[in-house]
């Protein structure tokens, strides 16, 4: 990516600080649009016929290495590649990697519904956020226009999650196509035998495209060049996904995609790229199912740190997928903004006047292992969250983001002294060099608590009393 200045912006905005985009000046505008935390269309005065030629210019300039690409319809839609830079680090990940689970169309219908009910129901709470499946790919195995149609459909009545048709024939993807009209859906896959059918089917059922040609890369950017001719403009890449001796290839054409788009500017290679890690299960004979399970789950964890933007899985096990969607969550937070929750009272079940008080820091992580520890126990307390900067208790000491000071703070705000009778405060355990001068300014009698939340419910047991 270009490196961008907010002077390269603001040279091109009207320079009327009018604030109408919510920002004091035009130069605290082109700062956060900079940042990605604004868009341009936020700039009324942009929109007049006056600065059609610098709106031009910006949207250019702010054009991601990656395209954007949408795949179905309405609130479950899904937004894949949009990215700004190759590495973390650089900026941030937007548009986290989309996780699809496949069914075919010789799956009997009972099974085609589970699985689609599974892939719907996993959820999973995971540091404040709700971890899930994003999509449904349809595989055609029988390679038959009627029973393509007839599970697409079966599939489309069934789920809104956006779908993907899998077929290198065409006859197959249209009868799909057909069957899911309105559902949008990404067709895969283009061939260097069918890329000229299925840029027709992509354009007439307005649909975007994956291409797919396996350990060619050039072969795959002369693809792309000739759909991008014939008007086809949301492409998605899948240079192949080959497990055992071939991954070394699949890893290096990942990384050798993104970097020739975000490093060299490669138009034709700055598209979603999608990874295939169920095609363990091709070759799999003889082999006990846990470990291709096992194979698969690894060969997805290395694709999503290999920029891919959409995988397609066949296992449901939640021992396969969870460790994935939390690395997924992982990558795609914010390196620049602290992973942190709001700080003030918080309470659990009912308490009462002489239930516990216990603080902690406003780390989400930490935060929210805690709340759970305390919750699954059925416990009633209150729990003070101290604004540590999103820092972990340890490190908050250490670094003097959590000192006796902002504990006392945080106490005399939160009003908690009106609603327990007693003047007892739980402090973790890793926070105990503190508690002489917690006591000191609050006046409250300090217990020195676990250093891991999970001994909570065996500390107040043995420790809490109000007498």
């Amino acid at each position: 990516m270009k490196e961008l200045s907010p002077l390269d912006v603001y040279g091109l905005l009207p320079k009327t600080n009018c604030g109408e985009c919510g920002e004091r000046n035009c130069m605290a505008f082109a700062v956060k649009v900079v940042n990605r935390e604004a868009s341009i269309e936020k700039c009324m005065p942009l929109s007049s016929s006056e600065f059609a030629e610098a709106y031009k210019r910006l949207k250019k300039m702010l054009k991601p290495a990656v395209k954007e690409v949408v795949i179905g319809v309405g609130e479950n839609a899904v937004k894949v590649g949009g990215k700004l830079v190759m590495y973390r680090h650089e900026l941030a990940y937007f548009n986290p990697t989309a996780i699809a689970v496949d069914v075919t169309d010789e799956m009997p219908k009972n099974i085609v519904i589970e699985r689609i009910k599974k892939t719907e129901e996993l959820h999973f709470w995971y540091i404040g956020q709700v971890l899930k499946l994003d999509m449904i790919a349809v595989r055609s195995t029988s390679n038959n226009p009627e029973k393509f149609a007839t599970t697409t459909k079966m599939v489309a009545e069934n789920t809104n999650l956006p779908l993907i048709l899998c077929s290198f024939n065409p006859k197959v993807l249209e009868a799909g196509l057909k069957a899911a009209s309105t559902a949008k859906p990404l067709v895969y896959a283009a061939t260097k035998d069918n890329w000229e059918t299925t840029a027709k089917l992509a354009k007439r059922y307005d649909c975007p495209l994956a291409v797919f040609a396996p350990n060619n890369l050039k072969l795959l950017r002369n693809l792309v060049e000739s759909l991008l001719k014939n008007d086809v403009e949301d492409i998605l890449l899948d240079p192949g996904t080959v497990p055992g001796d071939g991954l070394a290839d699949t890893l290096n054409n990942f990384a050798i995609i993104r970097r020739c788009a975000c490093k060299r500017g490669d138009e034709l290679f700055g598209f979603p790229l999608i990874g295939v890690p169920m095609t363990v299960w091709f070759d799999s004979a003889g082999t006990a199912e846990e470990i291709v399970k096992w194979r698969e789950a690894y060969l997805a964890a290395m694709l999503i740190v290999r920029f891919a933007d959409i995988l397609i899985m066949h296992s449901l096990d939640g021992w396969t997928l969870l460790p994935n969607m939390i690395l997924r969550q992982n990558i795609y937070t914010d390196p620049r903004k602290p992973s942190a929750v709001q700080p003030g009272l918080k309470t659990f079940g009912a308490p009462d006047e002489n239930s516990p008080v216990m603080f902690t820091a406003n780390f989400a992580l930490t935060y929210y292992t805690v709340a759970s520890d305390i919750e699954s126990a059925k416990i009633n307390a209150y729990l003070l969250v101290v604004d540590t900067t999103g820092i972990a208790v340890d490190s908050a000491v250490a670094g003097r983001k959590l000192t006796a000071e902002k504990v006392a703070e945080a106490l005399k705000k939160s009003g908690i002294e009106s609603r327990v009778k007693h003047r007892k405060l739980i402090i973790p355990g890793k926070a105990a060099r503190l508690s002489r001068e917690i006591e000191e300014l609050t006046r409250w009698q300090v217990l020195i608590g676990p250093k891991d939340s999970s001994d909570i419910p065996k500390f107040l047991q043995e420790k809490w009393h109000t007498n």
